[in-house]
């Protein structure tokens, strides 16, 4: 049995960000993910100012731009037959560029980066219960690790960076405190040769639809619409639904997506509406989508893990430190939501598709005018700075766990 401060179950953007931080500021941390080092995953991609604003400050963006993740420097809007709207990413709050990297990108760099903070790292390592001390806080994992069998992990807190299925909040039973009702269904696909001039967002009759350059030369290419439209248009197959929904959506750039050179399959996503779980408990707490999940249509999902992690090591540390779970980590998830209410609610005002060219126009102006909230926000926050895992460990007291 081994323990640990911090056993954190899943190791995509928001746990390998949370595992990372932690471990940075000397914290015995184990990592578990049930899919092998450097998976792909469902994602659109687009880093907003924010989360590159964090990856700079972890000193881990040059890793992503060498990884040839292109900079972005302009936002184009393409929104029915109006004027297309050209928005130049001026430098500010130390961003310059925004960036689109693939999730087997980012999420390596995060995972690889943890691990040399000191971190423990396990793939292929499902998670199938919790632990739980006489007083039914709960105090760790049990996971199976190839060839190992079935291990228990305990810690003094446990955190679900599990996703949407959160296996963790399906465990603790966090209840759910707001839920959205819109949703967008998605088909989306990688091109070359596209060439984009950075993000391109077209919105036009109920569909929306958009480029975003990404790693190897590729772009993702992303439409949607409400689930039962798509459900509709996908009766006639996955190609001619994402051709008539990208003919609708996207008049200023669909003959350049027409020309450019498919790479792989297209995918698809269902739809779900966005939801705010209570996102901590007696030795637990959750974070990204295990906790908050909004509509892609805004494409701020990766943005919000980046961020969240921090404000969620910041509460955890606290914990560590003797500060009761529910004073630290209440304040987690107060700030968490003061800072995503204002684009949670605008998201599923967008993901209706029920706007005319007007209204959608003034919706995106609140999408930009919500998102700077959180900028300020981070930028109030220390440098997390590159440390040894050595020189860490002396800032954290010991902390063990009593499973049952």
């Amino acid at each position: 049995m081994k323990t640990y401060d911090v056993v954190v179950v899943g190791g995509r953007v928001a746990g390998a960000s949370t595992a990372l931080l932690l471990a940075r500021a000397g914290a015995r941390v184990a990592l578990l993910d049930r899919l092998r080092h450097g998976s792909d995953t469902l994602s659109t991609h687009a880093l907003m100012r924010a989360g590159v604003l964090q990856l700079t400050r972890w000193g881990l963006l040059d890793q992503v731009i060498a990884a040839g993740t292109p900079p972005v420097r302009r936002t184009t809007f393409h929104v029915e037959d109006r004027p297309q709207v050209r928005v130049t990413i001026r430098p500010n709050a130390g961003v310059d560029a925004l960036y689109a990297p693939r999730r087997h990108v980012l999420d390596r760099i995060l995972v690889d980066a943890a691990a040399e903070a000191g971190a423990e790292v396990w793939h292929q390592t499902p998670v199938t219960g919790l632990l739980r001390d006489d007083a039914g806080r709960v105090s760790g994992v049990v996971a199976a690790p190839p060839r190992r069998g079935r291990v228990r992990l305990c810690a003094r807190m446990t955190v679900g960076a599990d996703g949407i299925g959160s296996l963790v909040a399906r465990e603790v039973a966090a209840p759910l405190v707001a839920q959205g009702d819109s949703a967008s269904a998605v088909l989306y696909r990688y091109l070359g040769g596209l060439e984009p001039a950075g993000y391109e967002w077209a919105y036009a009759a109920g569909a929306a639809a958009g480029v975003i350059p990404t790693n190897a030369g590729e772009s993702c290419v992303f439409v949607a619409a409400t689930p039962d439209r798509l459900r509709r248009l996908r009766r006639e197959g996955a190609e001619p639904a994402f051709d008539a929904l990208l003919g609708l959506a996207a008049g200023g750039f669909a003959e350049r997506v027409r020309a450019a050179r498919p790479s792989g399959r297209i995918r698809g996503w269902a739809g779900l509406p966005g939801y705010v779980r209570r996102s901590w408990g007696a030795g637990w707490a959750l974070v990204g989508d295990a906790g908050y999940f909004k509509d892609p249509i805004t494409t701020h999902g990766m943005t919000d893990a980046l961020r969240d992690a921090e404000l969620l090591t910041d509460a955890l540390l606290a914990v560590l430190g003797g500060t009761p779970d529910a004073v630290a980590l209440r304040g987690y998830q107060e700030t968490r939501d003061r800072l995503s209410r204002r684009l949670f609610e605008v998201t599923e005002q967008v993901a209706a598709y029920d706007w005319g060219p007007d209204r959608v126009q003034t919706l995106l102006r609140r999408v930009s005018s919500a998102m700077s909230d959180e900028v300020d926000h981070l930028q109030s926050l220390p440098v997390r700075a590159r440390v040894s895992a050595a020189s860490a460990r002396s800032v954290v007291p010991d902390i063990v766990a009593s499973p049952r």
